[in-house]
């Protein structure tokens, strides 16, 4: 097996061996062990409507356990792309944990945050904003930088 230095993004079909050292940056998202699994050591709790704040959102995790119908607005695109250090190109996957929640969620983007082509011509699967409550309360939605300060947003689970 051959070590190599990149110096861009990487990409690999057959999964990474050994572990990840050096300047990691954003949210890893492969296979880096070998399990298939992706696990957030952190976690951000939203029970109440309000805006999510940049630091709550770069989490990747965001669970949400009220009774009441709870309204996430996400940051700004500035605000999240500085949390981020999120540059053009710049690909983050947000998930959303509604399982102990016994009421909807409604996501909602902010300046700079702009909902998909997918998500407006689809608002039944791409652009639905809305996570219910219980076993099926959980959600994927991905945020794609078109710049440090914007980003597109699409529900991809």
């Amino acid at each position: 097996m051959a070590s190599t230095t990149f110096s861009g993004p990487v990409t690999s079909t057959n999964g990474f061996i050994g572990a990840l050292t050096g300047n990691v940056t954003g949210n890893v998202t492969g296979d880096t062990a070998g399990t298939g699994r992706i696990t957030h050591a952190t976690t951000a709790a939203i029970n109440a409507t309000a805006t999510a704040t940049a630091a709550q959102v770069a989490t990747g995790y965001i669970t949400s356990t009220s009774a009441a119908a709870t309204a996430i607005t996400l940051p700004t695109g500035t605000l999240l792309g500085a949390a981020l250090g999120a540059v053009k190109g710049t690909i983050f996957d947000l998930y959303i944990d509604n399982t102990a929640g016994a009421n909807t969620v409604t996501i909602a983007v902010a300046t700079n945050g702009i909902l998909s082509t997918a998500a407006a011509d689809t608002a039944g699967s791409f652009g639905d904003l809305t996570v219910a409550s219980g076993v099926t309360g959980v959600a994927r939605f991905t945020l794609m930088f078109s710049s440090a300060t914007a980003y597109v947003f699409t529900r991809t689970a």
